[in-house]
């Protein structure tokens, strides 16, 4: 199963176009897409926080809190729709992790007090789209990265990115193309520009 956590805003989000894109390669794989503008997931406050401890300190991971965690656990790879804001994304991305990241549902820790995977997702792409250039400075993909790889151990990570689509005289449909091409490539295939893989 393909999980799609889709973060896009806009109705014409050129970042879902890509994605959906990506996806259409995916043939016949079953896709469950989480629109974050759909949900409105709240940010966890003092009195959510405390409701999902008790939970997990009693395991009651079936609660209607762990739906999104339970289902990421079990997605076999996983896309992220993102549009490139403020060098992160939006908000609401940072939401939903809030709610996947769960102790004995997603991760647990060893008795070193290391965290270790209990997702099945061998693969993690990340799809965003910039009006100007991202270059090195997408602390959004690094977050997402970082998670991906010390909690959920997710073995390949990478990026598919269109930038610089607002800049006075830009090719906007040349630069889409390109990265749809890019989605297009083998996924050991690391020469374009638009794929940047996790390390």
């Amino acid at each position: 199963m393909i999980l799609y956590i889709n973060s896009c805003v806009r109705p014409d989000s050129r970042t879902n176009e890509l994605a959906r894109h990506l996806l259409k390669r995916a043939g016949d794989e079953p896709v469950q897409e989480v629109n974050l503008q759909k949900e409105k997931i709240l940010p966890l406050d003092w009195q959510s926080l405390s409701h999902r401890d008790k939970c997990i300190s009693s395991s009651h991971f079936d609660d209607e809190i762990f739906t999104y965690a339970r289902q990421f656990a079990l997605a076999d790879k996983i896309v992220i729709s993102a549009p490139y804001w403020d060098l992160l994304f939006p908000s609401s991305l940072r939401a939903y992790f809030e709610r996947v990241c769960v102790s004995g549902l997603t991760f647990s820790y060893t008795e070193e007090g290391r965290p270790k995977s209990l997702c099945r997702a061998k693969k993690l792409i990340y799809v965003t789209t910039a009006g100007g250039f991202i270059g090195e400075r997408h602390l959004g993909f690094e977050y997402i990265k970082a998670l991906s790889q010390q909690f959920f151990e997710i073995p390949e990570i990478r990026m598919v990115k269109a930038e610089g689509l607002d800049i006075a005289g830009a090719d906007v449909e040349a630069i889409m193309d390109a990265a749809k091409k890019s989605c297009n490539k083998d996924d050991d295939d690391n020469s374009s520009s638009s794929c940047d893989r996790g390390r």
